[in-house]
C-alpha cells in the first residue's frame, strides 16, 4: 500500500465530517484500483465505526464504476441486453461477469438450438423455447417474493430460477436471439410482453406493428398472445393505446424499466435510500423516452 493511500485510509475515521467527505472524493478518484486495499484493511480492523466508513467508501467506488459501465453501454449503442442487465447485477454484486452469465444464458440455448428444426413453424420454435425454458430449466415467476430486488439481478434469477416479467424476459430474448429466434420486447405498461417479429419481413416497410406475428408472456410460461388479446389488456387498464404498446422497443428502455422495477422493489421493501442513487444511473438514460 503506498504512503498516499495509507494515509488517506488513515483520515477515514476522522471526527470531522468535512475531512471524511474530502477522502473519501480522493479515495473515489483512486477508482477500482483501490478496493482490495479497502477491503484488506476492512478485514484487519476491529473499529466498527471505521468498517461502516469503508464499507460505504468500497459502495461509492464501485457503484460509479457500474455507472461508468451503464453511460458507456448506452453510448455504444446498447447493443447486447445481456451485458446492459450484467451491469445493473454488479449494483448488488460487483464480482457479477458477463461472459460467466453469457455462458451459462448460451448452455440453455444450445439446447432449443440442437433440438431445433427449420421445419418448425414459429410458433413451434417458440413452444420448443419455452419447453427449454421453464420446464427443463425450471425458470418460473417468483410470486412468494414479487417484490424482492432480487428478482432484477440476473445472476440471481440463472442461480435461483425465479424472477420478474422484466428478468424472465430478459432471459427469455437473449435465449432467442442465439438460436436466431426474432423476439423483442415491448414495453407494455403494467406488464412486460415479447414479440415475434416476422423474419422474412420487408426492411422498408416502415409500420413494424404489421410483421408481429404474435406476442408472448414470459411471466406466464411463454403463453402466446395475439394482438386482440394486448388491445384487451390496454382497454382494461384504461390506457391510451400507443404503438409502443404493440411494437419492439429499444434495449435502452428494457434496461431504463429493469432499473425502475428495482428502485420501486426497494421501495416497497423499506429501503428507499438504497434505491435513491439509482436515479443516477437514469442519468444515462435521459434523452431516452420510458412508459
Amino acid at each position: 500500500m503506498n504512503n498516499e493511500l495509507n494515509t488517506l485510509i488513515s483520515l477515514l475515521d476522522d471526527t470531522d465530517g468535512e475531512v471524511y467527505k474530502a477522502v473519501t472524493h480522493e479515495l473515489l478518484k483512486q477508482g477500482l484500483g483501490v478496493v482490495s486495499q479497502l477491503e484488506k484493511v476492512w478485514e484487519a480492523t476491529s473499529d466498527p465505526h471505521l468498517q461502516v466508513r469503508l464499507e460505504n467508501v468500497i459502495h461509492y467506488i464501485q457503484f460509479a464504476n457500474t455507472q461508468e459501465k451503464i453511460s458507456t453501454w448506452v453510448k455504444n449503442g446498447a447493443i447486447n441486453l445481456l451485458e446492459g442487465a450484467s451491469i445493473i447485477a454488479q449494483i448488488q454484486y460487483p464480482n457479477v461477469n458477463f461472459k460467466t452469465l453469457k455462458k451459462e444464458v448460451e448452455k440453455i440455448a444450445d439446447d432449443v438450438y440442437l433440438s431445433a428444426g427449420s421445419h418448425l413453424t414459429a410458433i413451434e420454435k417458440v413452444k420448443l423455447l419455452n419447453y427449454v425454458f421453464y420446464e427443463l430449466n425450471n425458470f418460473t415467476r417468483n410470486t412468494t417474493n414479487f417484490y424482492s430486488p432480487q428478482n432484477s439481478f440476473l445472476n440471481q434469477v440463472l442461480d435461483t430460477r425465479k424472477g420478474n416479467p422484466i428478468s424472465l424476459g430478459i432471459l427469455y430474448i437473449s435465449i432467442a436471439h442465439h438460436v436466431g429466434l426474432p423476439i423483442y420486447g415491448v414495453n407494455l405498461p403494467k406488464s412486460f410482453i415479447l414479440a415475434y417479429i416476422n423474419e422474412y419481413r420487408h426492411v422498408e416497410d416502415a409500420d413494424i406493428a404489421n410483421d408481429v406475428l404474435f406476442y408472448i408472456n414470459p411471466y406466464n410460461k411463454g403463453a402466446i398472445l395475439n394482438r386482440t388479446e394486448i388491445d384487451h389488456f390496454v382497454r382494461q387498464h384504461k390506457l391510451e393505446p400507443l404503438p409502443e404498446y404493440f411494437t419492439p422497443c429499444t434495449n435502452e428502455n428494457i434496461i431504463q424499466r429493469l432499473i425502475l422495477n428495482l428502485m420501486i422493489a426497494y421501495e416497497k421493501m423499506g429501503y428507499e435510500e438504497k434505491g435513491e442513487p439509482l436515479k443516477e444511473l437514469l442519468k444515462a438514460f435521459q434523452d431516452k423516452k420510458i412508459h
